[in-house]
């Protein structure tokens, strides 16, 4: 597999990626934001043993799909801050998701941002897992809030940032609190990293080490 800068923002180029094995599949084929992608590196399809569970209209053209797209993200200034750049939307293909592969884009996704010369990189996660990710990839709980269920983190673009336990664990403690409820599964993976605490930071893919 390998990374690529797809556009900076406001470039106007799109990603078509299939709505069944993505999620927000439909917020790529917007023009403005920014985007980045993990493909394959020969063009061949991202997971070719796939098989949806539902089958496409007849009225969807199965070859416009950006087929070797393995995990996309999507990312623009944020509009009260332009030093900082917002990760909008992170999706990885259902087939080819547990291998590690979003953390891999996002972490050279900031790295291109920090080269870009953004100061700081932000995101919002609705779910203890991508909250999880998004701490080994060097962000930080803020103790700020997006929507109901969006927990907003942050981290220099340039190094990860510090974390602090208390606010590491206030910040998943806060998923309990949510209108929706937990899974049984997440529920146990809340109450697991409660007691171990926060993840040693991931290094970036770039730093060789």
């Amino acid at each position: 597999m390998e990374y690529a800068l797809v556009c900076p923002p406001d470039d106007g180029t799109t990603l078509r990626l299939d709505y069944r094995a993505f999620a927000y599949a439909g917020k790529f084929v917007v023009g403005a934001p920014g985007k980045s992608v993990i493909r394959t590196p020969d063009g061949s399809p991202a997971a070719p043993d796939w098989q949806p569970e539902e089958p496409l209209p007849d009225t969807v053209d199965p070859d416009a799909f950006d087929e070797d797209v393995v995990a996309a993200v999507s990312f623009s200034p944020d509009r009260t801050d332009p030093t900082t750049c917002r990760l909008r939307y992170v999706t990885v293909h259902a087939a080819r998701r547990g291998e590690g592969i979003g953390p891999r884009l996002i972490g050279e996704t900031v790295a291109d941002l920090a080269a870009a010369g953004f100061e700081r990189v932000k995101i919002a996660v609705n779910n203890p897992f991508a909250y999880e990710a998004c701490h080994k990839c060097g962000f930080a709980y803020t103790g700020e809030r997006t929507g109901i269920a969006e927990l907003e983190l942050a981290r220099p673009a340039a190094t990860p940032a510090g974390v602090d336990p208390e606010r590491y664990r206030e910040g998943l403690a806060a998923f309990r609190e949510t209108d929706g409820e937990l899974s049984r599964a997440e529920r146990r993976f809340v109450a697991e990293r409660l007691e171990r605490g926060p993840p040693d930071p991931d290094r970036s893919p770039r730093d060789g080490r």
